[in-house]
């Protein structure tokens, strides 16, 4: 897109646009997502900006109307596999927080210079301007949303210091973070969404377009792992639950089916936003854990997805088109856990529930029907090296097949091919979903170009339209 296209974009509000790049009004230093509800701005007066991260960067605050800093990630991320999706992904992921821009690096092959460098250029912000952003985000939500004390929220965003989470907070928001959480809007923390230690950290995670939970959850459903997971509640209002181990700790989350909304419209933190949520809460044995958690459910739900650009490729497809037309915003969905998920994908429910019960770690404190984590790839490949299981958590354990969201997808593909046992409907799947690749073919389909690059979600449709086998 060009400034005149982007600018139409604004004068429309167009909601397609939102994550997708922002802008800035300098007669007033705000900036906005592009279905900012407020008056739009003289042409002459509006920078735009790749990033919420490089509008910060340029001294501009955040519109306090249309959040911007909660705009679904850029769909751009899930389908680039160069190295600044790569960066983008693992970002997210909270690399930087916990490793710095040293380890963002390692993990892309390229120097801590390179990396800057590109992600400057492509996206006006550097890594570490980019963890700010994200960082500050979190902060203003935990705010505005819980009332977990001010100290326990700085350090739960991933900033090192007080000092540090109160200096982003007053350039980011021009405010305090006491005097951001006394203006949170009316119906945010006094809705019986706030946070106790016990009661967990309510969140909405927002999605741009469409969104078809049902067919999301009946997935989540079919595949559930008891002692992990559980689906519970009637169609159409159901919850489901599962435990997570993270960097720090370990988690039970729950995210709730039915959108937010009505007609499309969610809110996040009291504010309208076109779209929509799912509502979600978070159990936390380390609050450190939180930005991660929430970017490994985004994946699992494929929240940053971008459903006008998929249903308008495929919906011009005779085939796809009436199946586009049945379920308009379909997801592919991802993983939480992106080597449990293969081990899952290669062994089947029946053979997962096994290694839940035999190698799984028990939970300190079970929850229901939730009991034990999923066992970590080292514990299998030691209890169980032989044949494809064996093989494929020992590469899993000892690097040789990485799956992380900054794993470059065509080593993954080639290292997953290489391994014994794993045919190509297995292999297709875990790059669809360990991997996140929306442009994956369904096994055995004669995927035409003009699915590109979205065969991923054609794999979806056929699926839920019994065309293909799940």
């Amino acid at each position: 897109m060009d400034e005149d296209t982007r600018y139409e974009a604004v004068r429309s509000r167009d909601a397609r646009f939102d994550g997708e790049f922002f802008f800035a009004v300098e007669t007033t230093g705000i900036y906005c997502r592009p279905s900012c509800p407020a008056v739009t701005p003289k042409r002459r007066n509006v920078r735009f900006f790749p990033t919420a991260a490089a509008a910060q960067g340029s001294g501009f605050r955040a519109c306090r109307r249309c959040r911007p800093d909660a705009a679904p990630g850029s769909a751009a991320w899930n389908v680039r596999a160069d190295v600044v999706g790569r960066a983008v992904r693992l970002i997210g992921d909270g690399i930087v927080d916990r490793e710095g821009v040293a380890g963002l690096a390692s993990r892309l092959g390229y120097s801590a210079r390179q990396v800057q460098r590109q992600l400057t250029a492509e996206l006006g912000a550097g890594p570490v301007a980019l963890a700010r952003a994200q960082r500050a985000h979190t902060a203003r939500v935990l705010l505005q949303t819980t009332d977990l004390p001010i100290t326990e929220i700085a350090f739960a965003a991933g900033f090192a210091s007080v000092r540090q989470f109160n200096d982003t907070i007053r350039a980011v928001y021009a405010s305090t973070p006491s005097e951001l959480r006394a203006a949170a809007p009316r119906g945010g923390r006094s809705s019986g969404r706030t946070a106790t230690p016990s009661a967990g950290i309510p969140l909405r995670l927002a999605h741009r377009g469409p969104y078809q939970a049902g067919t999301v959850f009946d997935l989540l459903a079919r595949e559930a792992v008891p002692g992990i997971e559980e689906v519970s509640g009637p169609h159409g209002s159901r919850t489901y639950r599962r435990t997570l181990r993270l960097p720090h700790g370990s988690a039970i989350v729950a995210v709730g089916e039915r959108p937010g909304g009505a007609g499309g419209a969610g809110r996040e933190g009291g504010e309208a936003h076109p779209g929509g949520w799912l509502d979600a809460r978070l159990h936390l044995t380390d609050l450190r854990d939180l930005t991660t958690a929430v970017q490994r459910l985004r994946r699992l739900f494929d929240l940053d997805a971008d459903p006008y650009a998929v249903d308008e490729r495929l919906g011009a497809d005779a085939r796809l088109g009436p199946l586009v037309a049945a379920r308009p915003g379909l997801r592919s969905p991802g993983a939480a856990d992106a080597e449990e998920l293969a081990v899952r994908v290669l062994v089947g429910p029946a053979t997962a529930e096994r290694l839940v019960r035999r190698y799984g770690k028990a939970l300190d404190a079970p929850c229901g029907s939730l009991t034990h984590l999923f066992p970590e790839p080292a514990v299998l490949a030691e209890a169980e090296p032989h044949g494809p299981l064996g093989a494929l958590t020992a590469a899993l354990a000892d690097g040789a097949l990485r799956l992380d969201p900054g794993a470059d997808r065509d080593e993954a593909r080639d290292a997953l091919r290489a391994l014994p046992g794993l045919d190509p409907g297995t292999v297709a799947a875990v790059r669809t979903r360990a991997l996140g690749d929306p442009d994956v073919a369904p096994p055995g389909v004669d995927a035409p170009d003009g699915w590109r690059p979205w065969r991923s979600y054609a794999w979806q449709h056929l699926r839920a339209a019994g065309e293909l086998e799940y």
